[in-house]
């Protein structure tokens, strides 16, 4: 049954909260066979992003998105992870809004299992994700260097990208793979949130715009979800 999407909004660097969006696993780990050695990553042809398994699917973006690049990585030695990135930035290469897509599961080395409190769970193309939305201020409280979202932000300025300003929202969707909860998708959408004149800390539980928090965040999860298609991979559509 789906629920209205919770949200909570504690005052946290957006990367330490990337870092916490792949659930207890440390890191977002990359194309790689269960040994924990990487794989090419997830081949992108276009605008589309195709898995033939873990999950199958084909994820297609709107073409105001720009495909960056993937990398992939043994994240704390106990997850593999593969990121993907595309984004709409201005021609120097700041971004308003950016998708990262995020393959990860547990070597057998560990019995670790996902375990994420499921306020929302929204279908999208037949696949169920649990959902979350959140504003961030992204200067404070920097990531170990190992970590996946210090991973992500490296990998971004590598490729001459920056956030646009300091004050975000993001929403995370997260897609358990297996009955195991050992692997799964997680997609990642960021805008900047300067655009509504508003800063997180206008959006917390006790700021002066906290009313508008249900509204906006409903507005973050249409977004998200009209910027792209998700298809189950060999279904033909």
């Amino acid at each position: 049954m789906k629920k209205k999407l919770m949200v909570t909004v504690p005052m946290i660097s957006l990367w330490v909260l990337v870092g916490l969006a792949c659930g207890q696993t440390a890191s977002v780990p990359n194309p790689t066979n269960e040994s924990g050695n990487p794989q090419r990553p997830r081949p992108v042809k276009g605008q589309v992003l195709t898995s033939t398994t873990m999950p199958a699917v084909r994820l297609a973006f709107d073409k105001n998105f720009k495909y960056v690049g993937a990398h992939s990585f043994v994240l704390y030695d106990a997850a593999n992870a593969e990121q993907h990135f595309f984004v709409d930035a201005d021609k120097e290469g700041r971004v308003k809004r950016f998708y990262w897509i995020q393959f990860e599961g547990y070597l057998p080395t560990n019995t670790h299992a996902y375990r994420y409190k499921a306020n929302e769970v929204v279908n999208i193309g037949g696949f169920d994700f649990i959902a979350d939305a959140f504003a961030r201020n992204v200067k404070a409280n920097p990531l170990p260097a190992n970590s996946d979202g210090s991973r992500a932000r490296a990998f971004l300025e590598k490729n001459g990208y920056r956030i646009a300003g300091d004050e975000i929202l993001m929403l995370r969707l997260v897609h358990l793979v297996d009955e195991a909860k050992r692997n799964e998708l997680m997609i990642i959408y960021m805008e900047d949130l300067s655009g509504l004149g508003l800063t997180a800390a206008d959006l917390a539980p006790d700021g002066r715009a906290a009313p508008r928090w249900k509204e906006i965040s409903r507005g973050l999860l249409e977004r998200a979800q009209k910027g792209m298609k998700v298809v189950r991979a060999g279904t033909g559509q």
